[in-house]
């Protein structure tokens, strides 16, 4: 996933946190705010809680792996910040791929069916 399409700066962040509505299930909670840019920025947030950093960087991988597959059926103009929640370091692939994509759903900003249609729009 190109920088351009992170969230980095504390500064951005924190707006997210502050003025951005929230979503959760068990396993990742998902923080949203509208951006002005024509594509979507997301930041990872895993607790030092979660393992040592080793296992940290393995579950930011997992989920910039399955946030990059599902890239076109996420929904432009939006920057979100994924925090994962205890357990997730536990699960297989599928699951966490599961867990991630059932609370972006809760949160609108994954669209099943979407990504066929915006790869394929011609103007």
């Amino acid at each position: 996933m190109k920088k351009s399409f992170r969230v980095k700066r504390e500064k951005d962040f924190k707006a997210i946190f502050k003025d951005g509505t929230s979503f959760a299930n068990r396993k990742f909670v998902v923080y949203q705010l509208e951006n002005q840019q024509n594509h979507f920025r997301v930041g990872l947030s895993v607790s030092k809680k979660l393992g040592n950093a080793v296992t940290r960087n393995q579950i930011k991988r997992r989920i910039r792996h399955i946030i990059q597959n599902a890239k076109g059926s996420l929904v432009d103009h939006v920057d979100f910040v994924v925090i994962a929640r205890k357990g997730v370091e536990t699960l297989e692939y599928a699951e966490m791929e599961k867990n991630l994509l059932h609370v972006l759903k809760l949160s609108k900003i994954y669209q099943e069916g979407n990504g066929s249609e915006k790869e394929t729009t011609v103007d």
